[in-house]
């Protein structure tokens, strides 16, 4: 058997392997962000935002304080959402493991290219199938794919490896600059694309003008640099340009930067990050959804000491492995981690470290790593073809490095299936970390375990003393348990925490509902909107209290917005007709409206209301979903006579008769029309 074909089949071994670890975890359920970016983001539920997308960062998050222009992102949840039909977990999950899937694919390439560059060995293909296997199989890497908002980072490391195979692969075709609209295109999912400029930089100067790093300071090679930085230009101002109309798009009054450390204290802190990172890539057995990893401000610390000294290596090793062109993978490997990570330890983010940071940046260790070992194995080339059972050994070794990471993701699944499964596993790994808890009891909570529920959000309250969604959970808790002075006091501290957050408002006026009282309902429903005029929370507070309080015009005009941003929503429907009607028993279906039918339906009672404007809206609706239905076409019709809109009522009733002649009722209503038309 040839090597070509042996490649193919090891890689066709891998890819059945990689469809098997992950096979249990395409119904795992939505975490964290995923509830104001996913669950709550109504902009996703219609396909036809897209466009709007591109321009408007309030549709990537129904809360204000995450506004951000990545319109990659939500395309691809709008798409996943469509797809599916509604928040179905499965289509989600596999669009991140395809891409996923992709970027491994192209990961070899670039390997492959790299490593055949700096060594003419036929091992070299197989190094970089090896790193792009274990890459792809990481067990670190599964809590990126788990977490279906982090496809942000799949994607933008998708696009940034992208521009690399085809910078790389098709040198003659550069002046094209497919590459850089690969690079653009990252931008909107990510803004991690800038490091492209650094690794497509030092890949010119190692394997094109066969430099090492010591050489870029000498003023030999000045001009060399310098006409390498020229030709990056165009790429530069490409992702600057797109960069900054995406960074300036945010309102930065409403937007939470997420940034709240001391920057020095916060770099030093980065630097033992970075080591626990490295350490990861070789021992992924302290994953954490949700670490509890501070800010470490004693610069005598000795994670402190570890980490500086790490980062002191790591350069050193980069300087090192560059000077010779058979290292030179090792040196450009090393320099993709540090890359990767500069953008998060640069900016002095409130959470020191994440684990799905890890994504972009083990696809630069896992080069560094494998072709080093690969490189080790060549050397003693003699040995190995001397001792046959030496080379079964190490066949072994790569099979079981393989399986154990594979083993490793099917355990990670398994501890993303659910969010209680989850926040235990952080509560377990990341003990110090107040969010875990009181997302463990929020976890609780959600099955009807109010009293252990509140158990954590006190476990969670000695760690998080002035958090307010933390007092909103416990007044939650206390309103389970009617415990209605303390649920009223764990509001009021909220609100007084963040007087700010829509949040406290919102769930404050739905407890007031609950207990039937309308006229602080109404005020604090109100007051959320006017922080986050898309909460659904609220304005499903809000219609209640005008229900309850009989503001039908009120009742009428937020029913109808809810509907314009949520379509779906059988709560606003029957407001709607309430409102229309005057009284609050009105008969709909009782779950989303999904089909054309549920429209049509829609459609009757709105009709029978007397809202005939809003009976031809959601006929427009039935349309968009079932073109051919001929009764919507009829119950329009039906509307515009009651409105007098004769030509528009002839119209729609001619439509119905061209899809059904035999219509029950559409040639008496086309009659109708003629007759007053007349």
């Amino acid at each position: 058997m040839t090597d070509r074909k042996l490649l193919l089949r090891v890689t066709l071994g891998w890819f059945l392997l990689l469809i098997l670890a992950y096979l249990n975890h395409f119904q795992n359920g939505f975490h964290f962000d995923d509830s104001h970016t996913i669950t709550y983001n109504t902009a996703i539920r219609n396909i036809k935002n897209v466009p709007a997308f591109f321009s408007d960062p309030t549709m990537f998050s129904a809360n204000p304080q995450h506004h951000h222009l990545r319109p990659w992102v939500t395309t691809t949840l709008a798409v996943d959402y469509w797809l599916g039909g509604g928040l179905y977990p499965f289509f989600f999950h596999l669009s991140t493991f395809l891409v996923h899937i992709g970027l491994c694919l192209l990961l070899f390439s670039v390997y492959k290219e790299i490593t055949g560059n700096a060594l003419q060995h036929r091992w070299a293909p197989w190094i970089a199938l090896f790193a792009a296997g274990v890459f792809g199989m990481h067990t670190a890497v599964a809590e990126t794919i788990n977490y279906v908002i982090s496809r942000s980072d799949v994607w933008s490391t998708f696009f940034i490896v992208l521009s690399l195979f085809l910078f790389i692969r098709f040198p003659a075709k550069r002046k094209y600059g497919l590459y850089i609209l690969a690079a653009v295109a990252g931008v909107f999912a990510k803004e991690t694309v800038p490091v492209l400029l650094v690794l497509l930089f030092f890949y010119i100067l190692f394997f094109e003008k066969n430099l090492s790093v010591a050489q870029l300071f000498t003023a030999r090679h000045f001009k060399t640099v310098l006409g390498v930085v020229g030709r990056l230009l165009p790429l530069l101002l490409a992702v600057a340009i797109v960069q900054i109309y995406t960074l300036t798009r945010v309102n930065t009054e409403t937007q939470d930067a997420g940034l709240s450390n001391p920057l020095i204290s916060y770099w030093l802190t980065q630097t033992y990050v970075w080591f626990r990172y490295f350490i990861t890539f070789f021992w992924p057995f302290h994953l954490s959804a949700d670490t509890d990893l501070k800010v470490i401000s004693d610069v005598s610390n000795w994670r402190i000491i570890v980490g500086v000294l790490f980062v002191m290596a790591l350069l050193v090793s980069i300087v090192k492995t560059s000077a010779r062109k058979e290292t030179r993978p090792i040196s450009f490997g090393l320099i993709w981690f540090a890359a990767s990570l500069l953008p998060t330890s640069l900016l002095p983010f409130s959470e020191v470290m994440n684990d799905h940071r890890m994504y972009f940046a083990f696809t630069g260790l896992a080069l560094a790593i494998v072709y080093a070992a690969g490189l080790l194995v060549i050397r003693r080339e003699s040995s190995v073809v001397a001792h046959p059972s030496y080379k079964k050994a190490i066949i072994f070794a790569m099979a079981l490095i393989i399986g154990l990471h594979a083993f490793g993701v099917h355990q990670r699944n398994k501890v993303w299936f659910t969010e209680e499964t989850l926040w235990k596993d952080v509560t377990e790994k990341s003990p110090e970390n107040g969010r875990g808890w009181m997302n463990y009891g929020l976890s609780l909570m959600s099955r009807g375990d109010y009293v252990s529920a509140l158990k954590m959000f006190e476990k969670a309250n000695t760690l998080l003393t002035d958090y307010s969604f933390l007092n909103i959970n416990m007044a939650i808790a206390n309103a389970g348990l009617k415990r209605n002075e303390e649920a009223v006091a764990n509001f009021a501290r909220a609100i007084m925490l963040a007087p700010n957050d829509y949040n406290s408002y919102a769930y404050y006026a739905r407890y007031l509902v609950e207990q039937q009282k309308f006229a602080p309902a109404k005020e604090m429903a109100e007051k959320a909107l006017s922080l986050n005029k898309n909460d659904i929370i609220s304005l499903e507070s809000a219609m209640a209290a005008y229900q309850g309080l009989q503001q039908w015009d009120k009742l009428k005009q937020t029913a109808s917005y809810t509907l314009s941003i949520d379509p779906e929503n059988t709560k606003a429907a029957n407001y709607l007709a309430a409102a229309h009607q005057q009284k609050a028993t009105v008969a709909l279906p009782s779950s989303g409206l999904k089909t054309s039918e549920d429209y049509i339906n829609l459609s009757l009672v709105l009709y029978n209301a007397g809202a005939y404007e809003d009976c031809i809206a959601a006929c427009r609706n039935a349309l968009a979903l079932k073109p051919d239905n001929a009764d919507a076409y009829n119950n329009i019709c039906a509307a515009y006579n009651m409105l007098k809109q004769w030509d528009k009522a002839k119209e729609a009733c001619k439509k119905a008769l061209e899809l059904n002649p035999n219509h029950a009722n559409a040639p008496a209503n086309l009659k109708w029309a003629e007759n007053e038309r007349l």
